[in-house]
């Protein structure tokens, strides 16, 4: 009769665990990892909903040095937003090494308590990372509940998981994208592979550029985030494991590879669709025949070009001025045809096309003289 008592009382305590976990009405404590402009869009959704959480802190990256000999100081935007909300911002080292070993404030690690020591995480405790660009320790993820460690990702998963969904989604010229609210889970599981509880659909616009999309997404994932904390205060939340799909696009970091032009492989309108994606990180660059890089400006399609133009470019990256667009004309692969209004070859200043060209040497050539078309040449040639 006591051995049955026991497995009664067990089982009456289990459930009423998960009837409290399922039910709990007190609003989040929430520690918020983010960076960038995304992050802020995100946040400022979460800040504004404030049936939802009891307390927020922020954690971004350090201030850095950037520009020439370290001139420019380059601060997290979540860490201006934050600070001008009022709320607390710590930073994570400098060295990526260091990250692991990065202590989460209180109350989510108490304060007398080691990181190397057990702990229980709390059911209003909550974790959220939206475009954070570090992957979390474990260290940092067993302080909270599995179902209390939330991502926002700019994508419908399973497509594009990784660093750049939203610039990879222009480049691929993707017609929807949309966000993800999904479980933060352990590294050895994959990048962004976690559980979904929800996502939100929207159209991508015709000309779409990156900076405005990726705004248009920040509010509509905070909107989605904020919908997801109601449903989880209100024992309503539900996830569903990502669907497997080894054909998925990915979304790597962009890199200086991403923004070298091949003219032989790229079509002029697959270029635009790469401007419009990275350009705000990294101009598009193509290489002179003397070695020399040259960044290409808010470059456009030329659709029907003349023919007294286009039969002076006999091959993929052949250019001309042409003086009625005021803009260099580029050969492209499938007889497509790129305009380039303006420049910046290596080490000066950006140039009109017209002022550019003036200055152009022989040597530049496609064929060596005075006059004729430019040759751009493939990086690898370099």
């Amino acid at each position: 009769m006591v051995r049955i008592a026991s497995v009664f009382l067990r089982r009456s305590t289990a459930f009423l665990q998960r009837r409290s976990y399922a039910t709990q009405r007190d609003p989040f404590k929430v520690l918020f990892f983010g960076r960038d402009e995304f992050s802020c869009g995100v946040f400022q959704q979460l800040h504004e909903a404030k049936d939802v959480w009891q307390e927020i802190q922020v954690v971004t990256q350090p201030d850095a040095k950037t520009g020439r000999r370290g001139s420019k100081l380059s601060i997290s935007p979540l860490k201006l937003l934050a600070q001008d909300k009022g709320i607390n911002v710590h930073t994570i080292p400098h060295e990526r090494s260091e990250f692991k070993n990065f202590k989460a404030p209180s109350p989510f690690l108490p304060a007398d308590t080691p990181v190397e020591s057990p702990y229980e995480p709390s059911l209003d405790h909550l974790l959220v990372t939206a475009s954070f660009g570090r992957i979390l320790p474990n260290s940092l993820l067993s302080l909270f509940l599995p179902s209390r460690r939330v991502n926002v990702h700019p994508s419908l998963l399973p497509a594009y998981r990784g660093a750049a969904p939203i610039q990879y989604a222009i480049m691929d010229g993707q017609r929807e994208t949309g966000v993800c609210v999904i479980e933060m889970s352990e590294r050895k599981k994959g990048i962004d592979s976690g559980a979904i509880w929800g996502c939100r659909r929207m159209e991508i616009p015709d000309g779409a550029v990156f900076p405005t999309l990726r705004d248009e997404l920040a509010v509509l994932g905070g909107q989605l985030l904020v919908s997801t904390l109601r449903d989880m205060l209100a024992g309503k939340d539900t996830r569903t494991p990502q669907a497997s799909d080894p054909n998925a696009p990915r979304a790597p970091l962009i890199t200086l590879q991403d923004c070298a032009v091949d003219f032989r492989t790229m079509t002029a309108d697959a270029i635009v669709r790469r401007h419009r994606a990275i350009s705000h990180q990294k101009p598009m660059t193509t290489l002179l025949k003397t070695q020399r890089t040259l960044q290409l400006h808010d470059p456009s399609v030329f659709v029907d070009p003349p023919s007294e133009v286009t039969e002076q470019l006999s091959v993929e990256g052949a250019a001309i001025f042409h003086p009625p667009t005021k803009s260099l004309v580029v050969r492209c692969a499938n007889h497509t045809y790129l305009s380039v209004p303006m420049v910046r070859q290596q080490d000066r200043h950006i140039l009109q096309a017209k002022e550019w060209w003036n200055g152009v040497k022989p040597e530049m050539r496609l064929v060596e003289g005075s006059h004729g078309p430019i040759q751009f040449i493939p990086f690898e040639a370099y």
